[in-house]
């Protein structure tokens, strides 16, 4: 007895917080709208914005072609030289970050290949990282690539000029130019 009181207590409180609504009865409240109430409200929301603002004039200024009269130029030349086609590049700098740890791992042990290759892989998931583009010059100049390694040198100095390999940077682009002078200067 108790329980058949307690599940008509929940019933009862339940129907009271939650009416049960037909179908019918919403679609012809619905429908009843008058036409005029329909119009002014889809001209409300073609006024407003949604978060019930009134919307921004964006159209530009009167003296705009004047004052900028390159400015469509940038947008024709875009057109012209292709499509709508861009390319994406993968950027992940945690990613980059793990490329860069295990780089170091490998150089510690001297293995420099397999750390120029961890570089070179960080530099693809962070292209400006400056301590990448540092160990890959380092890289680059332990086995041998001289030439490579001086733009990898001056992009560190690019993005982090006064960093704290900087004075490193500067160093090892003097001793390679050094080096390019005295290869050249003995030819």
């Amino acid at each position: 007895m108790k329980r058949a009181s307690k599940l008509a207590l929940a019933f009862l409180c339940l129907s009271v917080l939650f009416p049960v609504i037909s179908f019918s009865q919403q679609d012809q409240s619905s429908t009843s709208q008058a036409p005029d109430q329909k119009e002014q409200q889809s001209s409300r929301e073609t006024e407003e914005s949604s978060s019930k603002d009134t919307r921004i004039d964006l159209t530009p200024p009167a003296d705009d072609a004047k004052k900028h009269p390159q400015s469509g130029a940038a947008v024709t030349d875009a057109e012209e030289n292709g499509t709508d086609i861009q390319e994406f590049q993968p950027w992940d700098p945690h990613k980059a970050a793990k490329d860069i740890e295990v780089g170091d791992f490998y150089y510690k042990r001297k293995n420099y290949r397999a750390a120029l290759d961890r570089y070179k892989d960080a530099l693809i998931y962070k292209p400006n990282d400056a301590v990448a583009n540092f160990r890959l010059g380092e890289c680059l100049e332990k086995t041998g690539n001289t030439d490579e390694a001086g733009p990898h040198y001056e992009a560190y100095l690019k993005i982090l000029p006064h960093g704290p390999l900087a004075a490193d940077a500067q160093k090892a682009l003097e001793r390679l130019k050094a080096r390019q002078a005295k290869d050249t200067g003995g030819k």
